[in-house]
């Protein structure tokens, strides 16, 4: 664990919930094996978005839906969600989830490798949330950047990956060593960035919240 167990749980605690219909995408999710973002992630991404307040919002990483409904609870009337998904078993239960929260016209699914559809994006974004294959953040940034609006918020899940980051890329296991060397490298690159103010916060599994500067 990033945190002490006992605080997160007295946080999580004083959750009030997020409505019957995410509430019980929650426990299916967990029920089923499928990774959602955490409870505290889940208030923070819900508190960067009403902040915020943006009009068109790009998600990387759909899974079951359950990170962009919670947007749509405190975005604008006038937003758009534009949330990407590869995982063809996800989709139609997204697309369901959707529907049953009265969503369909607010938020877009695009199908297909995330690489693929970023590179063909246009327009800018006011608000991007990332929580897809982690060892492709630092590729899809380019693209991501290129995306941002000026002012824009772009928020990174995942990014401390349950506390491993701070070792050795020989002290992790093997198979994770090549997203262990790709997302401290994002994390670098996030850090060092000049048009880039970006903050990395020890909520849930690690989040970074960067904001872009105006451009010269």
């Amino acid at each position: 664990m990033i945190t002490d167990e006992r605080i997160t749980a007295y946080i999580n605690s004083l959750d009030s919930g997020d409505g019957e219909v995410c509430d019980e995408i929650a426990r299916e999710a967990v029920e089923s094996y499928v990774p959602i973002i955490r409870r505290e992630t889940a208030a923070l991404l819900k508190t960067m978005v009403a902040m915020k307040q943006p009009v068109r919002i790009l998600e990387v990483g759909t899974a079951v839906g359950y990170s962009a409904l919670l947007m749509t609870r405190v975005m604008p009337e006038n937003a758009h969600i534009t949330t990407i998904e590869k995982f063809e078993k996800r989709i139609p239960i997204a697309k369901a989830n959707f529907k049953k929260a009265g969503m369909e016209e607010k938020i877009t699914l695009l199908e297909g490798d995330a690489g693929e559809i970023l590179a063909g994006l246009t327009g800018e974004f006011d608000f991007i949330f990332m929580d897809a294959a982690k060892g492709q953040y630092i590729h899809w940034l380019p693209d991501i950047l290129r995306l941002l609006a000026p002012g824009g918020v772009l928020m990174s899940d995942n990014v401390l990956q349950d506390g491993t980051i701070v070792e050795s890329r020989y002290a992790v296991e093997r198979r994770d060593r090549t997203i262990h060397v790709r997302m401290r490298e994002y994390l670098y690159t996030l850090k060092h960035r000049e048009d880039l103010e970006t903050t990395i916060l020890p909520i849930g599994d690690g989040v970074a919240i960067s904001v872009l500067k105006e451009r010269k």
